[in-house]
């Protein structure tokens, strides 16, 4: 009896299908499912069952793409943070002025940092941290880009156009981020501000942070002179 020729894997085979895990619309219906469980019960208390139900997948399905829960709300939180600094990145156009980026990345960043699902993300991996430093190591791991680098490349572009003059650009980027939410945000983690400030609070905080930033790093006489003259 002549042998069957093995089964080629789904790429292979040629038919257009894709191999398991290799789907991005599945992956991006079970991490949004992973997403409504995670802000609603927490990640102590989520289980792959109610993530799979929420998803509409078998939990079999989940375990092709995400090697346990913790990969899971991982690979959640680092997708939406890409998505998010591609946001602000949008708004740091170079041949705007300065109060007027400065104030649309402000706004962004903290609409976005304030709320719900940023403070159930953070309030989550801080509940495990003892029993979980890993997961709580790879939250805050720095990425290559993230709202801090982005910043700095936009301040540092104006430091080298004459614009400010900031002798530690990376400092400077964070003391702009802390700026912005003027407090807000530990209130809003720490449960003492139980719904986000709304556009009108947000607005005037970082108006207040662009006016503070942009005249404390205004460029001196000296320099301004020093730049119009290399110009």
């Amino acid at each position: 009896m002549a042998l069957r020729a093995p089964v080629q894997d789904e790429d292979q085979a040629g038919s257009g299908r894709r191999v398991a895990g290799a789907d991005p619309a599945k992956r991006e219906q079970i991490l949004a499912g992973a997403k409504r469980v995670f802000m609603s019960v927490g990640f102590d208390a989520a289980s792959m069952n109610d993530i799979a139900r929420e998803a509409g997948v078998s939990k079999g399905t989940i375990y092709v793409y995400f090697d346990n829960k913790e990969d899971l709300f991982c690979r959640l939180i680092e997708e939406e943070r890409a998505r998010f600094v591609r946001n602000v990145k949008d708004t740091l156009n170079d041949q705007a002025p300065i109060q007027h980026t400065l104030t649309g990345f402000g706004i962004r960043f903290a609409t976005h940092v304030c709320s719900e699902s940023t403070i159930c993300a953070m309030r989550s991996v801080l509940s495990v941290k003892e029993r979980m430093p890993q997961l709580t190591k790879r939250f805050f791991s720095a990425t290559p880009e993230n709202v801090y680098t982005v910043l700095k490349s936009f301040l540092d572009r104006q430091v080298d156009a004459g614009r400010l003059e900031i002798d530690d650009v990376e400092l400077a980027a964070r003391q702009f981020i802390d700026l912005c939410t003027a407090g807000v945000f530990k209130r809003r983690l720490f449960g003492d501000l139980a719904v986000p400030p709304d556009e009108d609070e947000i607005a005037r905080m970082v108006a207040s942070a662009v006016r503070l930033f942009t005249v404390g790093y205004a460029p001196s006489a000296q320099g301004y002179e020093r730049e119009q003259r290399h110009a």
